[in-house]
């Protein structure tokens, strides 16, 4: 699913750089809890992300929420070493008062998907938001893909190329 704009074409436009995409709680989840049938696409994900391909970015709020989901079913020393790899493959962009007053005004059902968003804008240089959770994002302004809809947009503008 497509939102805002079309990113086939901003793929195309944009082959010869690496794209920055904030990835999303979820799609880190689906890859550290292995959940199939997702876990392919989010291995893919950070696949592109380990050989320089895109560029991955999180937030403190994805952090935050990966550390306290992982701890439900692994030691926090275990937890704090998946964290730990995950940030040799990712930066971190902020959250500051200014992006949280906009999430809290926004009209998001989603708080946490509010802030991602905003933080994203306010960023400047995010150039799509990779999350399964595409609905709760509508009102995003960035442009917002599922992993699988990311994957198969770069693999036709390589072919096209």
């Amino acid at each position: 699913m497509i939102i805002r704009r079309s990113w086939k074409r901003v793929c195309l436009i944009n082959i010869c750089r690496v794209e920055k995409v904030l990835i999303d709680t979820d799609v880190i989840l689906d890859f550290f809890f292995d959940r199939a049938p997702f876990s392919e696409n989010a291995a893919q994900i950070f696949s592109l992300c380990e050989l320089g391909r895109i560029q991955g970015y999180v937030t403190p709020v994805i952090c935050s929420n990966t550390y306290y989901l992982l701890r439900q079913t692994a030691k926090h020393g275990k937890v704090i070493e998946k964290l730990n790899r995950l940030m040799t493959l990712m930066d971190v962009i902020s959250i500051d008062k200014e992006i949280i007053i906009q999430a809290l005004s926004s009209g998001f059902k989603d708080f946490e998907d509010a802030l991602q968003s905003f933080a994203a804008l306010k960023s400047g240089f995010i150039d799509v938001i990779i999350t399964r959770n595409v609905k709760d994002y509508t009102k995003s302004d960035t442009g917002v893909l599922t992993p699988e809809s990311y994957l198969k947009i770069l693999l036709s503008a390589k072919s096209e190329t």
